[in-house]
């Protein structure tokens, strides 16, 4: 007898813990793995609260367990897995029947299945979820976007199980098919960029101020106190205060300096490029990443060169560390305004209407980027008109100003002393050039011309125009 209000499909980590947590809230949860093992594992994993979770062993059971019409939360590998999936359950649903991409989903794929399913009578949503393991159990930041109606269907269970941020839900609708991956994707985007530019400020701290990791993290709390209050210098403490049991060393010295990445700040840098927005922070962050991972081609130049001679910028006075904090400030403020900027082009291009407020609202707890000044920047974003980018609002703009003397002589010392800071320094290239009243593509439209006969425009007169390098040109 159906009874079940929505089915996980996946029973790995995060499919267990969103299982446990809808079971929580008090919906009946059908799960399904490919692997009935890992079903089984799910159930003991629950404890009490498998008597609101319904165990399936097939397909068929899985859909029969379920009130119709159906709705079929994925929670798979992006990518094949997915598509695998969604032609496994086809033969099986009914008309409206949903299925849900929680994953980490392109979303161009999810603009694909919506296409698809819909052409079957199948309605299909993306869905973004961040905030991890804890999120997945606890409530995540959630960003739904295919169709309303879809939508309008299974968000009390979405609701239930987000996040909350002083009693509101971190769910909301974002659009079309496409536009919750979309969001899902920038917000990675932006998460690499912090990642990186924290690294890097710590680095300074240990490298140029000569610091031991559990003094970094004692600046590193003082930080969550201040403008920097974010979940990503939490954890930055705790990683730098954690002791390696085996080795009795800090954890962060047995870590093998090389990151890994699932796609979706690739992803980030690549739709702004397609989209002509400048995000130089996320994309020196997923550079960071890729550089960081070429493990034989760093020791062929390290031997080659000599290791990189990383001299001091000062020492850590209370001076020193209020100015990186303002250059990481800086930093944050730049990759959260390219993110957005990112956003609001991809809404734009593809007529989605992204709610650019409600998403900064809804990041405010669960995600991984959650931080204090999302609270203003939804401020911002609410305001009529809303600002172009979260640059010249007021608030961002006046901390941008007063933050810029310290980010200008931090990283000035850093290049000068042979410290790698790529997201920092690409994120103030990209201010200054903002403020740069008089560009030097002067000489870029003039080469064109020479080379291409592309043309350019003058400051005094309109029209497209010629150098005297070529004969005949005006």
């Amino acid at each position: 007898m159906a009874q079940a209000d929505i089915a996980v499909i996946g029973m790995a980590v995060m499919g267990r813990n969103l299982a446990m947590n809808i079971a929580e809230k008090g919906f009946k949860v059908a799960v399904y793995n490919r692997s009935s093992a890992r079903t089984d594992e799910a159930l003991v994993e629950a404890g009490e609260l498998a008597s609101n979770m319904i165990a399936c062993r097939s397909i068929d059971e899985l859909v029969a367990a379920l009130k119709p019409p159906r709705a079929l939360l994925l929670m798979v590998k992006a990518g094949a897995a997915v598509d695998e999936t969604i032609a496994q359950l086809k033969p099986h649903l009914a008309k409206g029947d949903i299925i849900i991409d929680a994953g980490n989903a392109n979303y161009r794929d999810s603009i694909a299945h919506d296409k698809g399913l819909s052409a079957e009578g199948l309605e299909f949503l993306g869905v973004g979820v961040s905030g991890g393991e804890e999120g997945a159990r606890h409530g995540p930041s959630i960003m739904a976007g295919g169709s309303q109606t879809a939508y309008e269907r299974v968000s009390p269970v979405l609701n239930a199980i987000a996040a909350r941020y002083e009693g509101a839900s971190c769910c909301a609708y974002m659009g079309p098919a496409g536009a919750g991956h979309f969001v899902k994707t920038l917000h990675n985007g932006i998460e690499y960029a912090d990642m990186q530019m924290i690294a890097e400020a710590y680095g300074l701290m240990r490298s140029g101020l000569g610091m031991t990791p559990a003094a970094i993290a004692d600046v590193f709390e003082g930080w969550t106190k201040g403008p920097l209050a974010s979940y990503l210098v939490e954890i930055t403490a705790q990683a730098l205060r954690t002791t390696d049991p085996a080795t009795n060393k800090p954890i962060v010295d047995v870590i093998l300096d090389s990151a890994g990445q699932k796609g979706t700040g690739r992803w980030s840098a690549i739709e702004a490029l397609d989209l002509g927005v400048p995000a130089s922070a996320i994309a020196a962050a997923v550079e960071a990443r890729g550089l960081s991972s070429t493990r034989a081609l760093r020791k062929a130049v390290n031997a080659t060169l000599g290791d990189a001679e990383r001299g001091s910028i000062g020492s850590p006075t209370p001076e020193t560390l209020a100015e990186i904090e303002k250059t990481l400030l800086a930093g944050k403020i730049l990759a959260y305004a390219q993110g957005f900027d990112v956003m609001a082009a991809g809404s734009s291009q593809y007529d989605w209407k992204l709610p650019l407020a409600e998403i900064a609202k809804i990041w405010r707890a669960g995600c991984i980027i959650r931080s204090r000044m999302l609270d203003r920047m939804s401020l911002a974003y609410s305001a009529t008109p809303a600002p172009v980018s979260l640059i010249v609002d007021p608030d961002f703009a006046g901390q941008l100003k007063a933050s810029l003397p310290s980010a200008q002589k931090i990283l000035g010392l850093a290049i000068a002393k042979g410290h790698p800071v790529p997201a920092l320094t690409s994120a103030l290239n990209y201010l200054q050039q903002l403020r740069t009243s008089r560009a030097t593509v002067d000489l870029v439209q003039a080469q064109r011309d020479i080379f291409g006969a592309h043309g350019f425009e003058r400051i005094d007169q309109p029209g497209a125009h010629h150098g005297p390098w070529h004969s005949g040109a005006e």
